[in-house]
């Protein structure tokens, strides 16, 4: 066999750390005629087939020195052949195709693009795709690993044996690929990689797989994109107008894990298809206009909620496959419900079959741990800078948001991606080329997605969770703002919690801080959070954050404040019923509570609210613009009492709020109002449905000449305690 095969060749392929393996094995022309070698170290024997006629061409002979190397020359052949393999182990006989029969499948434009960090479409080049190549159906396989010796792919077809099935490098750009014939859904691989000097990795998950082994397991799987039969057309053309900042926006923010569970089966987790069911017509019923689902990317430990992903492009399986997450995609939009996910591109894991150290080197992440390493969650950073990395999870953004149909992506941490110092002492982080601590390249990084993201997907939203005051988060990228369609408003959520959380005989202190979120709220287009933040980690629930001795009350108020407030509405699963105890991602949310009146009654307000602030145009149409605000009382601390007046386009009527966060009743209560006529009590957190005690204006009240709050006309007002009202001008 030295004529076909050289030792050296024959070593390296053996040993598994021959740097061109197709090179090598595979069909080859010799002396005019076609030599075959196939390495399968599990065979005695190895035939070759004929591929069209199923006849034997030859037997191959194994290779000395060379245990499970066979080789051959078809000498009554002048041309290469489609074959097939028929490998023998002792009494078991079976045929096989071989991979490396098969030419690349990937092309220049798909290597150069991404070399220049600008495939689009990245998803479609790298991962595992089900094709048919050179009329043979399997499975592709490409990864990114530029410092590797060499990369193998291992699983179930190959009993994980990282010596059997060597990967193509292709060129400069440090992809690997490798077509497998036969392959399909469902199956279970990693990667197995040598560093530059040779030594043996941890076997890796794809970056781009989309699907993985149910956790503790880690394997990716094969998983198809093609073939779901989307009904959600309708939607997608008209979403764009559900999603303007002069709509009514309200998220109902969930984690799938714990939202409800089937405690009659072990306490397991909802799957999609019952989530499509269950949690989308309860989020209908409750009058939302958006479910956010906290991470869906498949994550290793249950206990990060998601918030450490390491298959950025895998639906998580813990609730089923990729094509029931679209079914539950679809039943949102089926719904008139918008979904959000979070999309966490702040940080990774260092978890062993992840991102970290990928091909030996920091490939993903930065080199010097004050720039790659985050403290906080010890966790790795991505290199923004690096064009492939960029490319990685910019790709990822869209295709979430075009394969999956996603209506908007909730961007975690943003604060911890634009200082250098995010959390760091002195001398713990590295300065920008300016000397700053802005980090320059995820400044860049976050304005290209947001640019790249609503022109390739018309309609969809991006909200930033930052908690800092830099400027223009949600103003366009091309003034020098970071191109967000939202920011979360965390100084709002920090002040208003605080003012609740004192007696009510003390709030008259704190009067500013349910004020001082109007002297900014216009600065960017808000979302009010109440999130899961707010209601773990000893914090409690929202009941517990109430001062005073009426929780409830208080809590009704709140809400109503919350909702009549300028700004998008964003509300955490349990909150809308008043959870009693903090949450807890292993256990489903009390649901029992409903059959207490007054946790009942809070689901009834939050409905309501829902629907007031959705059917009222002065309530949402100019949330995130100065003119539709406007104070009649701001500044009556010793009755801690707030007024405002919120406005809509086109003459939409006005509607005054009004807000009491004392125990003490006001009655005949004189508030200004800017027209003559009949104010229409549209909502009162005070009513017996809701669980209050039922005061309030009989429906509503007609104005007076008489001056009050720097006001020609007024209303005299029963306002209860602990309450929030709604008047509604009536223009009828």
């Amino acid at each position: 066999m030295a004529d076909v095969i050289s030792a050296e060749d024959a070593g390296q392929i053996v040993a598994a750390t021959h740097a061109d393996p197709f090179a090598v094995l595979g069909q080859h022309m010799l002396d005019g005629h076609p030599s075959i070698r196939a390495f399968h170290p599990e065979a005695d024997a190895i035939d070759v087939l004929d591929a069209k006629s199923g006849r034997k061409v030859l037997s191959l002979a194994p290779v000395a020195d060379a245990r499970g190397l066979f080789a051959g020359i078809a000498t009554r052949r002048k041309r290469a052949f489609a074959y097939r393999l028929r490998i023998s182990r002792g009494a078991d006989t079976w045929e096989v195709d071989d991979p490396y029969r098969f030419g690349p499948v990937l092309g220049p434009l798909d290597e150069h693009l991404f070399s220049e960090g600008a495939h689009l479409n990245l998803w479609r080049m790298l991962g595992a795709h089900v094709i048919t190549h050179e009329g043979v159906e399997g499975t592709h396989f490409a990864v990114w690993a530029p410092n590797a010796r060499r990369v193998s792919l291992v699983g179930d077809f190959n009993a994980w044996d990282g010596r059997r099935t060597l990967m193509r490098r292709r060129g400069q750009t440090g992809v690997w690929e490798i077509f497998i014939p036969g392959l399909g859904e469902g199956e279970p691989y990693k990667y197995e990689l040598l560093d530059a000097v040779g030594r043996l990795l941890p076997q890796k998950a794809d970056p781009f797989g989309f699907g993985a082994e149910h956790p503790p397991a880690t394997a990716s799987v094969v998983r198809r994109l093609e073939g779901y039969d989307w009904s959600d057309a309708d939607w997608m053309t008209t979403r764009a107008g559900a999603q303007r900042i002069d709509r009514p926006i309200s998220i109902y923010e969930v984690h799938l894990g714990s939202w409800r569970r089937v405690t009659e089966e072990g306490n397991r987790p909802l799957s999609y298809h019952e989530h499509a069911r269950q949690l989308v017509g309860y989020a209908k019923d409750m009058g939302f206009t958006h479910i956010e689902l906290m991470p869906v990317s498949e994550f290793p430990f249950d206990g990060s909620w998601g918030y450490q992903p390491v298959g950025l492009y895998a639906p998580t399986i813990r609730h089923g496959t990729l094509q029931e997450f679209r079914a539950f995609v679809d039943a949102c939009h089926g719904a008139g419900l918008g979904l959000i996910l979070d999309w966490v591109p702040g940080h990774f894991p260092d978890d062993a079959h992840g991102l970290g150290r990928f091909d030996g080197t920091a490939l993903y992440e930065h080199a010097d741990r004050r720039e790659g390493f985050h403290p906080d969650w010890n966790t790795l950073v991505y290199n923004y800078g690096r064009a492939e990395v960029s490319n990685f999870l910019l790709a990822n953004a869209l295709y979430w948001l075009k394969e999956h149909h996603i209506d908007g992506l909730r961007v975690d941490a943003v604060a911890s991606m634009l200082y250098r110092d995010y959390s760091r002492k002195s001398g713990e982080w590295v300065p920008n080329i300016h000397g700053g601590r802005e980090n320059l390249e995820a400044i860049s990084f976050l304005q290209r997605t947001n640019t790249v993201a609503y022109g390739e997907s018309p309609g969809i939203m991006t909200v930033a969770e930052e908690s800092t005051a830099f400027p223009q988060v949600s103003g366009p990228a091309d003034t020098g703002g970071l191109g967000f369609g939202f920011k979360w408003n965390m100084g709002w959520m920090n002040d208003t919690l605080s003012y609740m959380q004192e007696d009510p005989v003390h709030r008259k202190y704190h009067h500013h801080k349910m004020t001082f979120g109007l002297h900014y709220a216009f600065s960017e287009n808000f979302v009010l959070p109440i999130s899961h933040d707010e209601v773990v980690h000893g914090k409690g629930a929202m009941l517990a954050k109430m001062g005073g001795s009426d929780a409830f009350g208080n809590l009704r108020a709140y809400y109503g404040f919350m909702w009549g407030h300028p700004g998008k509405k964003l509300l955490f699963m349990g909150c809308e019923f008043a959870q009693a105890r903090e949450w807890n991602h292993d256990s489903s949310l009390d649901w029992h509570l409903l059959d207490q009146p007054r946790h009942e009654g809070v689901q009834r307000l939050v409905r309501d609210l829902n629907r007031l602030y959705r059917d009222t145009p002065a309530l949402h149409q100019l949330d995130c613009k100065p003119e539709g605000f406007e104070w009649i009382e701001e500044g009556a601390a010793e009755e801690s009492l707030y007024a405002w007046l919120r406005k809509g386009q086109d003459g939409a009527a006005p509607v005054l709020v009004v807000c009491n966060f004392t125990p003490v009743e006001r009655s005949a209560r004189r508030i200004g109002v800017p027209q003559a006529g009949r104010w229409i009590e549209r909502l009162n957190t005070d009513a017996a449905c809701y669980g209050g005690g039922d005061r309030g204006n009989l429906g509503g009240v007609e104005s007076e000449p008489i001056a009050a709050s720097g006001r020609a006309q007024s209303i005299a007002l029963t306002i209860p305690p602990l309450s929030t009202l709604f008047f509604e001008l009536d223009q009828g």
